[in-house]
């Protein structure tokens, strides 16, 4: 039996490049970059689009109202103070929308108070503002009557000609 004898001499250690699999990573992050890219371009769009439609003032207010006269026709109340309540939250979304002021979110005082709330308007519109506001905080915290003055359709009808006024009471 000849057999071959054994060699016990340390080989040299294989480099660890060559286990690694001989794939080139640059060549996957030139299509992930413009893919990336690609993706945030399109969010940018859709943005642009979901967002960016009603920056002219005029078509905000238009829309505004337009929204605050289907809304005024829909008001349907047993009192007046329950028309005066709902005339009043709809005129404030549009004033808040249309001049973008936060006059949705304030008390009845507050909104008075602040001068600076109406400066987009006509002195006539402010001055229409101010009375029918009262008028609507008058039957919102009275006591119900029963007067002919102030049937819910008077409500709503007064509301829809301060709307008309505040619309069209503008600054140019």
């Amino acid at each position: 039996m000849n057999e071959a004898p054994l060699n016990f001499e340390l080989a040299e250690p294989s480099h660890p490049e060559r286990l690694l699999p001989q794939f080139a990573l640059e060549v996957w992050m030139i299509p992930a970059a413009v893919a990336l890219l690609l993706g945030i371009y399109a969010v940018v769009i859709v943005l642009r689009r979901k967002f960016g439609k009603s920056t002219n003032p005029l078509s905000i207010r238009a829309a505004a109202h337009a929204r605050a006269e289907a809304e005024l026709s829909e008001v349907e109340s047993p009192s007046s103070r329950q028309a005066a309540v709902r005339c009043s939250l709809i005129l404030r979304k549009y004033l808040a929308t249309a001049t973008s002021d936060p006059s949705l979110y304030e008390t009845h005082n507050e909104f008075l108070m602040r001068h600076d709330s109406l400066a987009a308007m006509t002195e006539e519109a402010r001055e229409a503002a101010t009375a029918g506001f009262s008028r609507l905080a008058a039957l919102k915290y009275a006591p119900e009557e029963g007067s002919e003055e102030h049937t819910p359709e008077n409500v709503v009808v007064e509301s829809r000609n301060l709307l008309h006024t505040l619309h069209h009471g503008f600054s140019a």
